[in-house]
């Protein structure tokens, strides 16, 4: 039986939900187009935050409505000052931050229109699956004000020539042009989009989940770093967790050839 380690939070403009290993935070707003105003983000990332110390073993990020996300909420920003768009900035970028520093893995299931903040919200998670009919795009290169914060999450997915173009242009590219750029993992049809996203993240949970949490953290440690920065630091992370219990097990089981027995949550 998976539990939490406190008290579970009440969201307005998010739902989280449960179903066997998984959570699922799903953007409410449809109304709005599931635009990231500040209160959204504060509560996209305390509910990261809650199944980050809960025990399950992985997360979806999905939307309501016919678009997963259009960036910011520019209600929060027409306006203000300097000093409130820091601010808000701020809160925009510990989200993202958030997503990749919890230890499960975190799925994206897009099933429509990702566009600037929301197309970083995408670009942030650890994996992601989109439908045939979703789209992507950093808006900002058509406009009076550039993707400069979603450019850090795009341009780390994809190649600089094509994040240029993305950011550039400020056009959209479908989901199967994403796919092909390694913007996301799968692009998938419609009707197909819940059972593909649960089986990537269902085999993206298997083993360890000490080892996954490690390894996510790890992933993200070295990926910016020069090789033979990387390389220290990813030799002394492996050879530390080589003295875990589900590390000694796995080298066991697979001299002994058997199934290894690894500690998963609810144990």
């Amino acid at each position: 039986m998976l539990y939490f380690w406190r008290k579970r939070m009440k969201y307005e403009m998010v739902e989280l939900t449960y179903e066997e290993n998984f959570a699922t935070i799903t953007l409410n707003c449809p109304e709005k187009r599931n635009a990231l105003s500040l209160k959204l983000m504060k509560e996209l990332t305390a509910a990261f935050n809650e199944v980050g110390e809960s025990n399950y073993m992985g997360i979806f990020l999905a939307a309501r409505g016919p678009v997963f996300s259009a960036g910011h909420d520019f209600n929060d920003m027409a306006g203000k000052d300097l000093a409130h768009m820091r601010k808000l900035l701020k809160v925009c970028t510990t989200l993202m931050e958030t997503i990749q520093s919890v230890p499960q893995p975190v799925l994206a299931r897009v099933h429509a229109l990702a566009t600037a903040a929301g197309c970083q919200l995408v670009a942030s998670c650890d994996l992601a699956v989109a439908a045939a009919e979703a789209g992507f795009a950093t808006p900002g290169g058509k406009g009076g004000w550039f993707c400069f914060t979603p450019m850090v999450a795009v341009s780390r997915n994809i190649s600089r020539k094509r994040a240029a173009e993305m950011l550039f242009t400020g056009d959209v590219i479908d989901a199967k042009t994403a796919a092909e750029w390694g913007l996301i993992n799968r692009c998938v049809p419609t009707a197909n989009l819940l059972e593909e996203s649960h089986k990537l993240l269902t085999a993206a949970t298997r083993g360890s989940f000490f080892s996954k949490a490690v390894g996510k953290q790890a992933f993200y440690a070295q990926i910016d770093l020069d090789q033979p920065k990387a390389y220290a630091y990813a030799l002394e992370v492996m050879a530390s967790t080589s003295q875990t219990p589900d590390a000694q097990e796995r080298m066991k089981a697979f001299l002994e050839k058997r199934k290894p027995e690894l500690n998963r949550p609810g144990k």
